[in-house]
C-alpha cells in the first residue's frame, strides 16, 4: 500500500490540507499521513513511498534523512540531491544559458572570512576587487543578498557605491550576490508544479506582506503571460523542482526571473488567500498520488542518477 508523508515544520495550514485532499481522493491504496521517524538506519527504508518536503532546509537531520531514503527508493518533493546542490548565483547563469531574462548579477567575496579559515585562505582573490567595474556592470538601484538565502533575510537595497559598502560590511560571512534591481510595473509570483503546471499570482513585494497577493489585479498582456509560463516550465525542468515558486519583475515589457530557488514555497492559506491555497493544494496532491503510483525505477547507484530530476507528471483523474 503506497503511504505518502509530509515532512514539515512550524506549518499549520498547508501539510493537513495535504494529507486530507491526498485521502479524499480515494485513490486505491495510497494513504498520507505526517512523517514520523527517529534514528535512521543507514540503507534501510524509511516506510513512505512519496515525501513531501518542507522543512529540511532547515533541519540537516531530516536533509540526510531524505537521502537515505532516496537511495532505498522513495521518491521525494524536493529531490534533496539536487536542492543541497543548489545556489541562487548558479540559477541566475543557468537562466542566462536557457535564455531567460535575468537582470545582471555578480557573486562576491565573503566580507569576513569563513570561520576556520584567514587572509592567507584567500590569497587567489584579487585584493582590491575591481569595484568600479562590478558596478559599472551591475548599476544601480541594486540588491544585495545571499547566494542561496530566503525570506528577504539580509537582503539590501542600495542606490549608490556609498550605499553598497554600508549594506555589505553588514554581511558577516555570508556569501553575496549584488543583481541591478527591475523598476517594475507588474510583478508575479508562480507556483510549478510537476514541472508543467504554472499557476500565476499577482504579486507586489512592495506591500504589507498580508497585502502582497493581490485580489483585484489589471488585466495583463496575454503574450507576457505566456513568456512567463514558458519561463517556469523552462527553468523548473532545468533545475529538477517539482514544486517551486519562480519570481519575475517586469520591466518595459521584460519578465526578468529574480528568484527561482524556492522548493518548499510559502503555501499558508492566510498568506496566499483562498484561491492561491487551494489550487497548490489540489496540484501538489495529484503530483504525490501520481508518484506514488508510479512502477519503481532500477536503483542506479551513482551520484548523476540521485541528481536527476524525474520527467514532467501527467494528471491524476
Amino acid at each position: 500500500m503506497p503511504t505518502i508523508g509530509v515532512l514539515f515544520g512550524m506549518e499549520n495550514t498547508f501539510p493537513g490540507a495535504l494529507v486530507e485532499r491526498i485521502n479524499a481522493m480515494g485513490v486505491p491504496g495510497v494513504t498520507a499521513e505526517f512523517v514520523q521517524t527517529g534514528a535512521a538506519r543507514m540503507a534501510e527504508p524509511c516506510g513512505y513511498d512519496v515525501v513531501v518536503d518542507r522543512i529540511s532546509h532547515d533541519i540537516p537531520f531530516y536533509r540526510t534523512w531524505l537521502k537515505n531514503a532516496v537511495l532505498t527508493g522513495t521518491r521525494v518533493i524536493n529531490n534533496p540531491f539536487w536542492w543541497s546542490a543548489d545556489d541562487k548565483f548558479f540559477n541566475y547563469a543557468l537562466a542566462a544559458k536557457l535564455g531567460v531574462a535575468v537582470p545582471p548579477t555578480v557573486a562576491l567575496p565573503h566580507k569576513e572570512h569563513p570561520a576556520g579559515t584567514t587572509d592567507r585562505s584567500m590569497r587567489n582573490l584579487h585584493y582590491p576587487l575591481d569595484w568600479k567595474g562590478i558596478f559599472e556592470y551591475v548599476g544601480f538601484p541594486a540588491f544585495l543578498k545571499p547566494f542561496d538565502g530566503g525570506g528577504w533575510r539580509d537582503v539590501h537595497k542600495v542606490n549608490s557605491p556609498e550605499e553598497f559598502f554600508a549594506a555589505y560590511d553588514q554581511t558577516r560571512d555570508l556569501c553575496m550576490t549584488l543583481q541591478r534591481g527591475v523598476n517594475f510595473n507588474e510583478y508575479f509570483r508562480c507556483y510549478v508544479v510537476g514541472q508543467e503546471k504554472v499557476h500565476i499570482m499577482p504579486y507586489d513585494p512592495r506591500q504589507p506582506f498580508h497585502e502582497r497577493y493581490l485580489k483585484n489585479p489589471p488585466p495583463y498582456d496575454e503574450a507576457l503571460l505566456d513568456r512567463v509560463e514558458r519561463d517556469c516550465i523552462t527553468l523548473c525542468r532545468a533545475l529538477g523542482y517539482d514544486l517551486n515558486t519562480v519570481e519575475f519583475a517586469v520591466e518595459d515589457g521584460v519578465p526578468y526571473a529574480i528568484d527561482f530557488m524556492n522548493p518548499a514555497p510559502d503555501a499558508d492559506l492566510h498568506s496566499v488567500g483562498p484561491v492561491n491555497f487551494e489550487w497548490i493544494v489540489s496540484t501538489v496532491a495529484e503530483l504525490a498520488v501520481r508518484k506514488a503510483v508510479e512502477p519503481p525505477v532500477a536503483a542506479e547507484y551513482r551520484w548523476a542518477s540521485l541528481l536527476g530530476g524525474s520527467a514532467p507528471a501527467a494528471s491524476v483523474e
